[in-house]
């Protein structure tokens, strides 16, 4: 799966994992003992995500991505 959702990713102290925030997915959240693990398990709640929100006829926002300036 190409993720092109923008993630935000960051050490929790507190559960001493990583956690992935998916903004632009309301709720969509994943963590991990490991940033690779965090990021991949959070690949399969995008996908999750969005099977869920076909199932139930919801709209699914489209990636918005960032803008870069020089």
């Amino acid at each position: 799966m190409s993720i092109k959702y923008e993630l935000i990713i960051y050490w929790s102290e507190i559960d001493k994992s990583f956690v992935v925030e998916v903004p632009e997915l309301s709720g969509c959240m994943a963590d991990g003992k490991t940033y690779q693990e965090a990021v991949n398990n959070a690949e399969i709640i995008i996908q999750e995500w969005i099977e869920t929100a076909q199932e139930l006829g919801r709209e699914i926002p489209k990636p918005k991505g960032r803008l870069i300036y020089a």
